[in-house]
């Protein structure tokens, strides 16, 4: 974790088109999620969009990734590959875009309501959103990464939830994993030195994203070796945004409103 890449200058410049590419292209392709659509249609439709914008997946091809974005449904956590499953009423769809532009990574992702949304499903959707937005509040100078990754589990544990361990953030910039690895949560056996992390610095870049299960944080990966799921099939939520570590206030580089910016006891959205 020494290693962490300080950006700066003109470097920051093609993170902020790239991550706003991302979060651009995960706009459209979130519209694209209503009943009788198969995630196929999602992927290629993503695709689409990259094409008409100059950028390319950056998740086609990575180690035999064979879709454009993840599309994961339901008790699928990340990962999901578009295929013939076809989108229903009150699915909730995880979609997770990571492009390349000019040689930098934009990386964002989304969980998507359609229709209506029971009580404790909207909650799971809150919760996940909330403990990103806890964590974001953590991406300043000086602060240990320890208690960024902390911060979320405390937030998702308060709302009787469960954040999956397996699977974890990272930095992000030429590559679409870099240094440093963003768990979830933490424990002093994550660090090196046993205490809370490296403190982080201004112009670091993070890919903080929280997941987080209604059941068990136990997952299993199915046999198409990429789909991961709840290991007891209840639902996973999924939100990620790219950050700019800064002296200040943190920095949204796929900046989007709030999906569940509070508790309405059911969700509604619209389908088409």
């Amino acid at each position: 974790m020494s290693d962490i890449p300080i950006r700066k200058g003109r470097q920051l410049d093609k993170l902020r088109e790239a991550g706003a590419l991302a979060a651009e292209i995960l706009k459209l392709a979130a519209k694209e999620v209503r009943p009788g659509v198969t995630t196929r249609e999602v992927d290629q439709a993503a695709l689409q969009f990259m094409k008409e914008r100059g950028c390319t997946s950056a998740f086609k091809g990575y180690r035999g990734f064979p879709g454009q974005i993840c599309i994961s449904i339901n008790e699928e956590v990340v990962h999901g590959i578009g295929g013939e499953r076809r989108i229903q009423f009150g699915d909730i769809v995880k979609i997770d875009v990571g492009i390349f532009k000019d040689g930098w990574v934009g990386d964002n992702a989304i969980t998507v309501p359609v229709g209506s949304l029971n009580s404790e499903t909207e909650r799971l959707l809150f919760a996940t959103e909330e403990s990103l937005a806890v964590a974001i509040d953590h991406a300043r100078e000086g602060v240990r990464l320890g208690d960024l990754c902390a911060s979320v589990e405390q937030c998702v544990v308060e709302h009787g939830f469960t954040v999956v361990r397996e699977f974890v953030g990272h930095g992000v910039g030429r590559k679409l994993h870099e240094e440093p690895q963003v768990p979830n949560h933490w424990d002093n056996t994550m660090s090196s030195k046993g205490g809370r992390g490296p403190r982080l610095r201004a112009g670091m870049v993070l890919a903080i994203e929280p997941m987080v299960n209604a059941g068990t944080h136990e997952v299993k990966i199915l046999e198409d070796r990429w789909t991961v799921v709840t290991l007891d099939r209840k639902l996973s939520a999924h939100f990620e945004h790219t950050v700019l570590v800064t002296k200040d206030e943190p920095e949204i580089l796929t900046a989007r409103p709030r999906l569940v910016p509070k508790l309405t006891g059911g969700l509604t959205v619209p389908t088409a």
